[in-house]
């Protein structure tokens, strides 16, 4: 499951509540799809506005509906002690893995971020993906610091942010990280408009928020760059780039990838948990005027 096309879905809210129907439709469409592994409870499934009774849950309601496909659980915390809590839900749910973002309030030092990876690998027998998304954390990651943890047992993937550059230069910094780790981590793309390039220059593994909710066009992307078609993976992306440029311009993946799903019915309106308001109707007409363009509403 570190390899291939990782989809991360939303978690749709309705009044304030996970939507449950709306999370397992979303699951059963990624499995429908034949995407290689879902990540449930990633930064696009809200992890960190969620308690962890609600997270337990949404990870139970991922491994009942995803079929064959298998899924990693998001388990950050600010708290290693709820870190621990949601490692324990994982595994109670039958996951097969899960995801750890080192969250932040006040800021960490890497030994802080080495022992709380430390304390999870010691606790469990559950592969980790580790979760570098500055973005989101603040916390940045050193490939110094790459190595000390993959040195742990149970690390399995890295997810790397996206990277802008040609595959020359990328596969420079992916060579770099792959000579700090062991040879059976694996090294995941992030940031969907740098997929196709990190795949193609040597990334294992997309942890793609796009293909959370449209498949489809993220497996195209996929699949052309692990036949060996750099040139078909960077033109299917480049077809997307009108997506990728809502991503930049309105604040980021997450509204705009919710705004897909509830005009799809895939999700009610207004799922993003608060205070996010999510888009306005201006922005949301922008949204569907490309997915329409592109043919992704279908």
């Amino acid at each position: 499951m570190f390899t291939g096309l990782n989809a991360f879905p939303l978690t749709p809210l309705a009044d304030d509540r996970v939507d449950e129907r709306a999370f397992a439709g979303l699951v059963e469409r990624l499995a429908a799809a034949g995407v290689d592994a879902i990540t449930a409870l990633g930064s696009t499934g809200s992890y960190a506005y969620l308690s962890v009774e609600e997270r337990a849950r949404v990870a139970q309601l991922a491994v009942q509906h995803a079929g064959e496909i298998p899924v990693a659980v998001g388990v950050g915390a600010l708290r290693t002690s709820d870190v621990l809590k949601n490692v324990e839900n994982a595994a109670r749910a039958g996951a097969q893995a899960v995801l750890l973002a080192p969250m932040t309030y006040q800021p960490l030092t890497h030994d802080d971020v080495f022992e709380l990876f430390r304390a999870v690998t010691d606790a469990s027998e559950l592969p980790v993906i580790v979760y570098d998304n500055p973005g989101t954390t603040h916390f940045t990651f050193t490939t110094e610091l790459y190595g000390r943890i993959a040195q742990l047992p149970g690390i399995a993937s890295i997810k790397i942010p996206g990277m802008p550059g040609d595959v020359a230069s990328v596969r420079a910094r992916v060579d770099e990280i792959r000579a700090a780790i062991p040879e059976h981590v694996t090294i995941g793309i992030s940031g969907d408009a740098f997929a196709a390039t990190g795949l193609s220059a040597g990334c294992d593994v997309w942890y793609s928020v796009i293909g959370g909710t449209l498949p489809e066009p993220a497996l195209e992307i996929t699949r052309a760059a692990f036949a060996g078609d750099a040139t078909a993976a960077s033109a299917a992306s480049e077809r997307l780039a009108p997506l990728w440029q809502l991503f930049a311009e309105l604040g980021g993946s997450l509204r705009v990838v919710a705004a897909i799903a509830e005009r799809l019915g895939l999700a009610p309106e207004r799922s993003l948990p608060l205070p996010i308001q999510g888009l306005d109707a201006a922005q949301r007409e922008r949204v569907w005027h490309v997915v329409e363009t592109l043919g992704l509403d279908a």
